[in-house]
C-alpha cells in the first residue's frame, strides 16, 4: 500500500514538474516601458476588487535600478484609489521577468508577487501581464481602449501562455469630461 502512494506521489510530482511556466517576451527596453498603462483587462483578484473604473499603473524608473509602481483606480462611490509600490527587476537579461510590491514597513518593500512580460506590441502601445501560472493576468495598453482586432492578438498570446479569454474580465474607462474632445 505504501509503495503505491509513494509511486501516485512520485508521478505527480513528475508531471507537476513537466507542466512548464509560460516564456516571457525576449527582451523589454524599460525607458520604454515606463509611464502610464490603462487597463483593458484582467483576470479579477481580491486585490482589485474594489475597483469600478479607471483603472491605470504608471511605472517610472528608480536611481536605484528598481521601478516606482502607481496603480490607481476609482471605487463605485467614486473615490479615487491609488497605491505606490516598487517593482525589482528578476531577470536583468530580459527585462521581462519582475517582482511587484505593494507593502512596505521597517522601511523595506514585503510579500512581492510576479509581474511577468508575456507579450508586448512592437510600438509598445500595448502589453500582456501575467506570472508563472493564470492566476493573475492584465491586458494593459497605453490607450483607455484597443482595437478588436488588437484584443484578439492580445488574447492569443494569453491563450499561448496557458490563460483562458473566458477568465478575463473587460475593464472600464471612462475618459474624464475635461479631457473628452
Amino acid at each position: 500500500m505504501l509503495k503505491h502512494i509513494l509511486f501516485i506521489i512520485i508521478s505527480l510530482s513528475g508531471i507537476l514538474l513537466l507542466a512548464e511556466a509560460p516564456t516571457t517576451v525576449e527582451y523589454v527596453d524599460l525607458l520604454r516601458y515606463q509611464g502610464t498603462w490603462y487597463e483593458i483587462a484582467k483576470v479579477p483578484n481580491r486585490f482589485q476588487k474594489v475597483c469600478a473604473k479607471n483603472t491605470t499603473a504608471t511605472y517610472k524608473l528608480k536611481e536605484d535600478g528598481n521601478i516606482s509602481v502607481i496603480n490607481r483606480c476609482i471605487e463605485k462611490s467614486g473615490k479615487v484609489n491609488d497605491i505606490e509600490g516598487v517593482a525589482k527587476i528578476i531577470d536583468n537579461k530580459t527585462n521581462a521577468k519582475l517582482a511587484v510590491s505593494f507593502v512596505r514597513f521597517f522601511w523595506k518593500n514585503w510579500f512581492f508577487g510576479d509581474y511577468w512580460i508575456l507579450g508586448i506590441a512592437e510600438d509598445y502601445s500595448w502589453v500582456v501581464v501575467g506570472g508563472p501560472n493564470p492566476k493573475y493576468g492584465w491586458i494593459l495598453a497605453r490607450e483607455p481602449s484597443i482595437s478588436e482586432e488588437t484584443m484578439e492578438m492580445a488574447y492569443q498570446i494569453a491563450e499561448e501562455k496557458g490563460y483562458k479569454r473566458e477568465d478575463f474580465e473587460l475593464s472600464v474607462q471612462e475618459l474624464d469630461v475635461g479631457k473628452r474632445k
